[in-house]
């Protein structure tokens, strides 16, 4: 198991954010937890890369306790907001996050090419990302994420902005990346992505309210979308 959420709530003053989570998440699977804005999607990935902490409860990723530095090296996150240097070009960027984990000579210029190859941003390696669209900037920063070939890349609304065709290329490497064991967490929001993932966890309201396959997630509810699966666990009947 690659990840343990254990009793984990989280409040921002009274607020409860996330309410009592519990989730297990197994190494070389493609996890989708899927949800609403504001479910509570980004509070739960944030923690499991340490940016925030639980107000009750721990996560554990590859057996240790988050935060960890030790750990920093095995996950690849891409926020929801781009973290790039907006006055340099795409190659300085990747050349920067390339040497933050210790990615140097042939191999650093071989991964930088090959993400870039993945998002579709070859022809515009040497651009100043300021000049990149927002849709660009995101493919930028999912290029970003993986450039380390992390065990775990977690991703937050990874594909929001970039348009169905690339949608279904960048999906292709996630299976790549499936193939060679690696883990990944995908947040979303689009019914379409959720059907790709081996496993979903349904988030409303701060409550995992089902964890299952896509299959097994229609077939309990009767339903025949992902879609229809979700209203009928939050209680709401929906016309197939």
């Amino acid at each position: 198991m690659i990840i343990s959420v254990q009793n984990v709530s989280k409040r921002f003053g009274k607020q409860p954010v996330l309410e009592n989570i519990n989730l297990e998440i197994q190494k070389g699977e493609i996890f989708g937890l899927l949800g609403p804005s504001g479910a509570g999607k980004t509070t739960l990935v944030k923690q499991l890369v340490g940016l925030e902490l639980p107000s009750e409860g721990e996560n554990f990723l590859f057996g240790k306790k988050m935060p960890s530095l030790q750990l920093i090296e095995k996950i690849g996150y891409m926020a929801q907001s781009d973290a790039l240097y907006t006055e340099l070009s795409a190659r300085e960027n990747l050349e920067f996050f390339a040497s933050l984990f210790g990615l140097k000579g042939a191999q650093r210029k071989k991964r930088i090419l090959e993400v870039m190859e993945l998002v579709d941003l070859s022809e515009h390696l040497n651009k100043l990302v300021t000049n990149y669209s927002g849709g660009m900037k995101r493919r930028l920063s999912l290029a970003a994420a993986m450039l380390h070939e992390p065990d775990l890349l977690i991703l937050d609304e990874p594909t929001v902005g970039i348009d169905p065709v690339l949608r279904q290329s960048i999906w292709a490497g996630f299976y790549d990346l499936k193939a060679k064991g690696k883990t990944l967490i995908v947040t979303t929001h689009v019914m379409d992505e959720a059907e790709k993932c081996d496993r979903l966890g349904l988030i409303r309201d701060g409550r995992l309210i089902a964890v299952g396959t896509p299959e097994e997630l229609k077939a309990s509810t009767g339903s025949a979308s992902v879609e229809a699966a979700f209203l009928a666990f939050g209680g709401v009947k929906h016309e197939n």
